[in-house]
């Protein structure tokens, strides 16, 4: 190599040909073909020809001829043919060098500029030779399928990156866009991207696309949606990247509906089979939410002058859904109903769930009782267990149960069962934490308002103590059955930071904080949290698949169906172990989400905190209002201790990405 030498390089996935202006040790400085000057390493060149050029000979003649080189070169490429040079060599799988491959492809007087074609050619089409600057090897006949897939794959996406970012610059500049079935590919793209950001299977073209169309963040993606009309503005994506199935499938509403069709009349006793107690003459009631018609759980209450006679009756759901049905699968791949502000998602389709299976009022229905004798200070005397048929006389609500409970002698005595009860397992160890509950209510014009429940009003403690009571002795009866179930344990907590119900609200955010998580077993164990020897959760067969696996157990000792085996309960608690969190998770976000929609609406506006603790860079507060976590940035000059209340004023929100900012008024 000398000055004047032309030689070639690759520069951006292209041969650049340039010559040699100056060498100075193993630097190069070139003049290229495209008239710019550069310095190259020697270890760049993919060719050097002997040819030279007299570099004195003027920079625009001198460019001239380099391009003369180039069209030479160029042109002895059209005479190269790649694939007949593979289909004979392939056999031999050998290496070859470049003047045997030039000799092959210009059998007559080969040159510089014949090898730089040769290159040149092996670098424009590389599906049938691997090679490097000085020798190729045929790849074998498998290989270069699997390149030209690759190609052609490569060759696709470019293409659709190309008409999907046309699509999305029209679609943006229009005020309705009308979507055609060509665009669904590009619309599913959008989707994934916007569920899952840079998780999404389409990720690198979907990001091609929208950033030369100029959405480039997951978020973005979601306002395009929005645009085109395929999500809501408040869209529940976490129903769609945890698959969460909305709509039951035509095989479980037929079955459904055979079911209703099949419903044996009013009063027909005999079709729900022998062995059932004739409750029906009991004054049943319901106690339940205003928006609540899937009753799963009744009590009722009787009283002669040593005693009274407590009864919490629940909805026979295995009398109804088979095992192993498609009813039945259908409600175990669910594994609960989910509740959330702006909808509701059943375990069973509403047929089932607010009508044939549902506890309605003045109906005939099956159920599995628990008859409770007490004293009159509420101490529990005896209890039998047993399938019944009963007929709710009345349907409360919480808050209409609540305006009664000062004049109503049976609600009263229910509250006072309820206390004692309580007191019991308080004095076993129970550790009861009392938070009162934030709901959001969507209104019909859309407009939000929160309503604060008091989980300790009269009728909410009663309903939630006797159903504590019944799950208790139902775990009780399958213990003593020695059936296995889904039985619910829980360690001690971490520690104790308040006796009894004593703790203030502060003292009860933090105690659940140390609580241990409960534990789902075969077996009963004691359950710390409630202060009980045995638990499990069947007063809700309608609403959680748990409490349905563990009625049929309770069905089994009676002879009404064969129980699970201890290897069944397992495997259920197995599988259903990511389904109930996904559940719990999209409950809490959705929740959380509306919450902050109506918090979105009060920036500026002023509210009370309670410091936690200390942070890296503040505080961790609670804000009362609406029982949420916030951080608090601090000066170093600013000494908060846990339990302080002060000022804080909402800064920013947002509820898409789950963003809380507040500052100290």
């Amino acid at each position: 190599m000398k000055i004047g030498s032309v030689i070639e390089f690759i520069d951006r996935q292209k041969i650049i040909c340039a010559v040699v202006v100056d060498i100075k040790n193993d630097r190069l400085h070139l003049i290229t073909e495209t008239n710019r000057e550069i310095n190259l390493s020697k270890n760049r060149l993919s060719h050097c020809s002997s040819k030279c050029l007299d570099i004195t000979m003027g920079r625009d003649k001198l460019i001239e001829s380099i391009k003369s080189f180039v069209k030479r070169r160029n042109d002895l490429v059209n005479q190269i043919n790649i694939h007949e040079l593979w289909e004979v060599l392939s056999p031999e799988q050998e290496w070859i060098d470049l003047n045997t491959m030039t000799s092959l492809c210009f059998p007559d007087h080969a040159d510089g500029d014949h090898e730089a074609a040769v290159l040149r050619a092996f670098f424009q089409d590389r599906i049938y030779f691997k090679f490097d600057y000085q020798r190729f090897f045929p790849y074998p006949e498998e290989k270069v399928n699997q390149i030209k897939a690759q190609e052609e794959e490569a060759e696709r996406r470019a293409m659709l990156v190309e008409s999907g970012k046309k699509w999305i610059i029209t679609v943006l500049e229009q005020e309705r866009p009308v979507i055609s079935d060509n665009e669904r590919f590009f619309i599913q793209l959008l989707k994934d991207y916007a569920i899952s950001g840079k998780e999404s299977a389409g990720d690198e073209m979907t990001r091609s696309i929208l950033s030369e169309s100029g959405i480039e963040t997951p978020e973005r993606a979601f306002k395009l949606l929005v645009k085109l009309g395929i999500w809501d503005a408040n869209e529940n994506i976490d129903l769609i990247r945890l698959e969460v199935s909305t709509e039951f499938p035509s095989e479980v509403d037929q079955h459904a509906t055979d079911l209703i069709r099949k419903r044996p009349s009013n009063d027909r006793f005999s079709a729900f089979g022998d062995g059932r107690k004739d409750l029906t003459d009991l004054p049943v009631i319901t106690i339940d939410g205003q928006s609540t018609f899937d009753f799963d759980d009744a009590i009722s209450l009787t009283e002669s002058e040593e005693n009274v006679r407590l009864g919490v009756h629940i909805a026979d759901v295995g009398q109804v859904i088979e095992k192993g049905t498609p009813l039945d699968n259908e409600a175990r791949k669910r594994g609960s109903s989910i509740y959330m502000p702006d909808r509701r998602i059943p375990m069973f389709p509403p047929s089932l769930a607010e009508d044939l299976c549902s506890l309605k009022s003045g109906e005939l229905r099956p159920a599995v009782s628990i008859m409770i004798t007490l004293s009159p200070p509420g101490r529990v005397l005896t209890w039998d267990l047993f399938p019944s048929l009963i007929r709710v006389k009345e349907q409360l609500t919480y808050q209409s149960a609540n305006v009664i409970a000062s004049e109503n002698r049976r609600i009263q005595l229910l509250h006072e069962i309820a206390r004692q009860f309580r007191k019991m397992r308080l004095e076993q160890g129970a550790v009861h934490i009392t938070l009162p509950e934030i709901n959001v209510r969507i209104e019909e014009d859309g407009g939000l308002s929160i309503n604060r429940t008091n989980r300790e009003s009269p009728s909410r403690m009663l309903i939630s103590e006797i159903m504590i009571m019944a799950n208790w002795l139902m775990a009780s009866f399958l213990a003593k059955q020695n059936l296995p179930a889904v039985f619910r344990t829980q360690p001690e907590p971490k520690n104790r930071l308040f006796r009894e119900d004593s703790g203030n609200l502060f003292q009860n955010w933090m105690q659940r904080k140390l609580l241990n998580r409960f534990v789902l077993l075969p077996q009963s164990e004691r359950h710390s949290g409630l202060g009980l020897d045995a638990y499990v959760t069947a007063t809700s067969p309608i609403r959680k698949y748990y409490d349905l696996v563990t009625q049929r157990q309770i069905r089994a000792a009676f002879g009404f169906e064969i129980p699970y085996t201890v290897e069944e309960i397992e495997a259920i608690i197995t599988e259903l172990e990511e389904t109930m969190a996904n559940v719990i998770a999209v409950q809490n976000r959705r929740s959380r989400y509306w919450l902050l929609k109506y918090m979105e609406k009060r920036v500026g506006q002023k509210e009370e905190a309670i410091i936690l603790g200390k942070t890296r860079n503040g505080y961790q507060a609670l804000i009362p209002e609406y029982m949420v976590e916030c951080r608090l940035t601090a000066p170093p000059s600013v000494d908060l201790k846990p339990e302080d209340v002060v000022r804080i004023t909402l800064q920013h929100v947002d509820p898409r990405n789950d963003i809380l900012n507040v500052f100290i008024a």
